[in-house]
């Protein structure tokens, strides 16, 4: 298992197109893909896990991934966020 303390770059926080690119990006890996976020444990490929996070600007969330193809996914979830989701 992979993990990656991941911060929120986003000025608006997750909301729902950033959920939804990546939901879709999560979902395209075999591995399972999940975020924790105080003590609580969310499934990346569920868009009303992730929305349901709240997450805001600069709020820090890890970032577990387990599985075949763990390595490449934790890389481009990682980049998404890193991007700020091509939102600015």
């Amino acid at each position: 298992m992979l993990n990656q303390d991941i911060k929120i770059l986003n000025e608006t926080g997750v909301h729902a197109r950033p959920a939804s690119a990546l939901t879709q990006l999560a979902s395209s890996f075999v591995s399972e893909i999940k975020f924790v976020k105080d003590d609580t444990i969310y499934d990346a490929k569920s868009i009303i896990n992730i929305l349901s996070m709240g997450l805001k600007f600069e709020e820090i969330i890890n970032l577990q991934v387990e599985g075949i193809d763990e390595a490449d996914a934790i890389v481009a979830i990682t980049e998404l966020f890193e991007t700020k989701f091509g939102e600015e």
